[in-house]
């Protein structure tokens, strides 16, 4: 196939922003009226989408509820009331704390959008968290030098945990609220860790603990076929593949 631009004097004049679509595929230009016309931004945009997807994930429009329309690792999801929600930050720390829910919503409070991938092949678009940035808890608890990791436990029991190095970005939240709404319960409500660029088992629901160490400890589901790093992006799914 030979990919040419149309170089007559309309593609050059004010329509120079458009692609005629046929001379793209033949080296000989056809009369306009045979010819489509497509927008230069429309075929950016579309090259854009596909590189923003992961490989084998496909879009779907929301984030699955757990307990309604994705089963959890309990029979019962985790009910905390606001006035009996503490998280615990502790481990190789200078300043370790247990916050309130009022402690919580005293802190740096900031807006994220971003995709969500789940390791189970779907997607979501455009997610809008609000919350806590990861780096202010960490800012706020002063960890030792050497730590490495961070170690996550939630109200439910699961568990999981990251390098400290993959905590950095401005996009990854302690977060309550999801497009402008309280976060849900069946979505990790009150709070939850949101770590866009791994696969939702690493942005932990309910999250009540977080610990800094110096060594990785692997989680609920990293201990079986879940993969340890939770990269979207290398298709890394599973310990064995």
């Amino acid at each position: 196939m030979n990919l040419l631009y149309c170089a007559c004097a309309r593609c050059l004049g004010p329509h120079s922003r458009y692609l005629c679509v046929r001379a793209f595929r033949n080296r000989y230009h056809e009369p306009h009226q045979q010819n489509l016309w497509v927008p230069l931004f429309l075929l950016k945009r579309k090259k854009k989408e596909r590189h923003r997807l992961p490989p084998n994930q496909r879009w779907v429009d929301h984030i699955l509820k757990w307990g309604e329309e994705h089963p959890g690792i309990q029979r019962a999801l985790p009910e905390i009331l606001a006035e009996d929600w503490r998280l615990t930050v502790e481990g190789l720390v200078s300043n370790p704390v247990e916050l309130t829910w009022e402690d919580f919503l005293a802190l740096e409070q900031v807006v994220s959008v971003s995709d969500f991938h789940c390791v189970e092949t779907w997607s979501v678009k455009d997610q809008k968290w609000e919350g806590v940035r990861f780096t202010t808890i960490q800012e706020l608890v002063k960890p030792k030098k050497d730590i490495r990791y961070a170690l996550f436990e939630s109200y439910d029991g699961y568990t999981t945990s990251l390098p400290i190095n993959e905590l950095q970005g401005d996009d990854v939240l302690l977060a309550h609220r999801l497009n402008d709404e309280p976060l849900s319960q069946p979505l990790g409500g009150l709070m939850r860790l949101v770590v866009p660029h791994k696969y939702g088992y690493k942005s932990p629901m309910w999250l009540r603990w977080i610990t800094f160490s110096r060594r990785d400890k692997l989680g609920y589901w990293e201990k079986g076929a879940y993969s340890n790093s939770g990269d979207p992006w290398r298709n890394d799914r599973y310990t064995l593949k």
